[in-house]
């Protein structure tokens, strides 16, 4: 297997989160994960390249590309984004590089390469699974999951992952919710008689992604499952700039308790996010070279956690998300599950305007602390794109048991053929690429 490059491994490989500033940094210990992982029998052959600090660098970021590791290519068209931060894990394993991966998110950064590489990603709920030793961003919203080519591949890694650790005092939230073994909810019929909301306003739809979508809607109808649409859910994208204003006062607080940490062990590293900041600013040829690091000097310009502004912001984001949010709907419409498009097709690598996101809907589970799984679904010019089931906090059981039954009722899913560019047509032939 192959795990993304901001988990950390006391080994000869390094924990860089791609920036030339940790290149050769090797922590004292395994992160808890890497841990379990080589406990469960894990072969782990190295570290996936990913967008530089998780893609909370910069607001105008190229996803997948780092100092350290270069741009990620997508296997499905290699001009097109292979989506972030955990985009080395999701292209990994898209094209057999390996069996499968690991990646994290903080906000979308499992669920859409999953979708843009063509494969699952599960987003735990926060505390299922340890961050300790992840490098960090947010510990309201961080969290390891798999990525794999599959919902039982998914599942069997999530039982290796989720586990308590007292160097995350998250997991103690988990306690008698974990379950050893995810595969035993592999249940080819367990979209029968399951009750699912439709969330519709959670992005712009393209017309390409609505008829995948519809497609999706009507499969699971024909499995038997109850479609509730749509469901309304008044809170939804009203929390945008508390979530970003939270992140970055957890990121300032997080990094630099994570690097004194490791510097207190002896390890020649930076030692805060002020540091990290002066090494770009002296490294400009090489690790800004196609963006900056507004997004560092934003959180920088943060307090400590116990200001008014954070703490605020703090309960904003979990009220609208999860009482007035998911729960709420659940509640309502007496719900097993809520599904949305994860995210448009993936878009032209671009270093001079960064990414061209056209929205997912990651934010609302995200926010949350709720899981998520991201399932192929189909394709629009050979590129493919995935819907996410995500529910109520500990839910990973029943949305395993719904996506395993989606994707054995469509079997969506189509290896990669690493084209040059996408076709401009059906079964058209790529064009060389301009980009």
């Amino acid at each position: 297997m192959l795990i993304k490059d901001n988990i950390g491994t006391a080994d000869r490989m390094s924990t860089t989160a791609g920036s030339l500033a940790l290149a050769g940094f090797a922590p004292a210990a395994d992160a808890g994960v890497a841990h379990r992982l080589r406990e469960a029998g894990a072969v782990i052959l190295g570290k996936t390249n990913l967008s530089e600090w998780a893609n909370f660098r910069s607001s105008h970021s190229s996803s997948g590309w780092s100092g350290r590791g270069g741009q990620t290519r997508n296997p499905y068209a290699l001009d097109r984004s292979p989506c972030g931060s955990s985009s080395g894990s999701g292209a990994g394993v898209s094209a057999n590089l390996c069996a499968i991966s690991v990646g994290t998110e903080t906000d979308g950064s499992i669920v859409c390469p999953a979708s843009a590489n063509g494969v699952v990603g599960i987003k735990p709920t926060v505390g299922l699974a340890s961050r300790a030793g992840i490098i960090p961003i947010s510990h309201t919203q961080d969290t390891p999951g798999p990525l794999c080519r599959t919902v039982a591949d998914a599942a069997a890694l999530l039982g290796a992952l989720a586990g308590e650790d007292s160097a995350d005092p998250a997991t103690a939230a988990a306690r008698g919710k974990i379950e050893p073994d995810y595969t035993k909810f592999l249940d080819r019929g367990g979209l029968r008689g399951a009750r699912i909301g439709v969330v519709r306003k959670s992005f712009d739809l393209t017309e390409g992604l609505a008829r995948v979508f519809s497609e999706a809607l009507e499969a699971m109808k024909h499995e038997g499952a109850i479609i509730i649409d749509p469901v309304e859910m008044p809170t939804l994208n009203k929390f945008a700039e508390s979530e970003l204003a939270a992140m970055l006062y957890e990121f300032k607080a997080d990094m630099n308790a994570y690097l004194s940490a490791n510097a207190a062990e002896g390890k020649a590293i930076a030692r805060s996010l002020k540091e990290l900041i002066e090494f770009n600013e002296r490294n400009r040829a090489k690790e800004m070279l196609y963006f900056g690091q507004d997004l560092f000097e934003k959180a920088q310009a943060k307090g400590p956690l116990t200001d008014k502004a954070y703490v605020d912001a703090l309960a904003k984001n979990h009220r609208l998300s999860r009482e007035q949010g998911i729960d709420a709907a659940l509640a309502k419409y007496k719900l097993d599950a809520l599904v949305a498009p994860t995210a448009g097709p993936t878009w032209l690598i671009d270093y001079i305007d960064g990414d061209h996101d056209s929205g997912g809907s990651s934010s609302i589970a995200a926010v949350a602390g709720y899981p998520s799984i991201a399932v192929p679904a189909g394709f629009i010019l050979d590129l493919p794109v995935g819907i996410s089931f995500f529910g109520a906090a500990w839910s990973e059981p029943a949305l395993i048991r719904i996506a395993y039954a989606f994707e054995q009722a469509t079997q969506a899913r189509k290896p990669p053929r690493f084209l040059p560019t996408a076709p401009l047509a059906p079964g058209g032939k790529s064009q060389p690429s301009r980009s």
